[in-house]
């Protein structure tokens, strides 16, 4: 998927900002129906509309109109400008031309910040990650230390952030969570249409990353150069944490953990309930799943959480597949599992096609990953459990969960009903009792 798409998510999720596609059209309309089929909420982006004009002589005079109809429709505090191919092919100097809007605007006018995310280099995860370090780039600033925490959490469900800040909340700390899409992107009904840019993380917190007293960012395979936990660490010395996604007991250990010693509390009473409950359904479906093979896909750092996550419960990933190119999947696998890791084919920077070819050598009894996968799952016969972004032929994507002891439960279930009802079937009699 499209590198704008996954700016256009951290954008999303700031408050009083308004994601801007600087480019074509269609570019802004893909985007829209992509995210909309997920999170089935509206979506509002804003384009610079690039004709054939645009194209030979430059989309200034497109940005410039494009933006002061935003600011007189929306009133916003920030925009986010992320480029499209079109745009990067015809090499436009958007630092530049912001430069210039930046003088002509009215001093109240709205911050601009920029981010590169042609299509051709990189996946929806990379242009999120580049969004939020240009995000914190253009506001961070330096000040007193404070008790307060960053979060980058990557590319996750609106129900995983809300379980995040509940968990924060019950550990005493005041967290700076970016993007935090969970109501914008996730919203009830309304009585009538909402502009629907006051929910997300706020422009004050955003401003104080540079004065929290550390940082946490999920990524296991991460890259440096797209990390804006990186950029706090190396502007403001802000101290850094990357941490896996927290899926499964382990890993979920390693971040309460952390939580402990950030905070100086003890882990509250109803964490440790979920993670006695957690280890119990291991025990009761341990049967079920112990040597069953599964075939991964997906963004690089969620493949290695739920790779770890499956070797616990007794299950063997054996093809790890990642759309983008981090090129270091293979040793984050083989410093979590050891010699497991022996078991596990890993390909980077793939496609479907080549996912199904591999996957079917090696006879996989599940497969996880996002609605993309529903082609090779038919194909091969084998129940595909959704997660991850697109799931677009189910309800409820956004309120699927994976992080923690509580969001582990619920993917835990959901692939042992899979292999039971894939079980029950196939069955020529048929059963209703395990």
């Amino acid at each position: 998927m499209c590198t704008p798409l996954g700016a256009t998510m951290v954008f999303s999720g700031i408050a009083d900002a308004v994601p801007f596609l600087h480019g074509s059209q269609g570019c802004s309309t893909y985007i829209r129906r992509y995210l909309i089929s997920h999170f089935r909420e509206p979506v509002d982006i804003a384009c610079s509309n690039f004709g054939e004009s645009s194209v030979i002589f430059g989309g200034w005079e497109n940005l410039r109109i494009g933006l002061q109809s935003v600011i007189e429709q929306y009133h916003p505090r920030l925009i986010g400008i992320a480029t499209t191919c079109l745009a990067e092919t015809i090499g436009e100097d958007i630092p530049q031309m912001i430069h210039r809007l930046e003088r002509e605007f009215s001093a109240d006018g709205p911050i601009l910040v920029s981010v590169s995310t042609p299509s051709y280099q990189g996946s929806h995860t990379d242009g999120f990650h580049r969004a939020v370090k240009a995000v914190v780039e253009k506001l961070a600033q330096a000040g007193p230390k404070g008790k307060h925490i960053n979060i980058f959490s990557g590319m996750i469900s609106p129900e995983d952030i809300r379980h995040l800040k509940d968990i924060f909340t019950d550990f005493g700390l005041e967290a700076t969570l970016l993007p935090d899409y969970s109501d914008a992107l996730d919203n009830g009904i309304w009585s009538q249409y909402e502009k629907n840019i006051e929910f997300g993380t706020s422009i004050e917190s955003i401003r104080c990353c540079g004065q929290a007293q550390a940082t946490i960012e999920f990524s296991s395979t991460g890259d440096f150069s797209t990390s804006a936990g990186e950029t706090l660490l190396r502007r403001f010395g802000t101290p850094l944490y990357a941490l896996p996604l927290p899926v499964g007991v382990g890993l979920s250990d390693k971040f309460f953990e952390r939580l402990v010693a950030l905070s100086g509390n003890t882990t509250p009473a109803r964490y440790i309930g979920q993670r006695n409950r957690l280890i119990d359904s291991y025990v009761d479906g341990h049967k079920y799943v112990f040597g069953k093979k599964a075939v991964l896909y997906g963004p690089a750092d969620l493949v290695a959480a739920l790779a770890i996550f499956l070797n616990e419960i007794g299950m063997i990933p054996v093809l790890c597949a990642a759309g983008d190119h981090k090129g270091n999947l293979q040793e984050c696998l083989r410093e979590y599992l050891g010699t497991n890791t022996e078991l596990i084919t890993v390909i980077e920077d793939t496609d479907f096609a080549s996912i199904e070819e591999k996957a079917a050598g090696l006879k996989p009894d599940i497969i996880i990953g996002d609605s993309n996968g529903y082609k090779m799952s038919r194909s091969l016969n084998v129940p595909l459990v959704r997660l991850g972004l697109p799931v677009q032929d189910r309800i409820g994507a956004s309120r699927i969960a994976a992080l923690g002891y509580q969001g582990t439960q619920q993917l835990f279930d959901r692939i042992v009903n899979a292999l039971l009802e894939k079980q029950q079937d196939d069955s020529s009699v048929g059963y209703t009792h395990l």
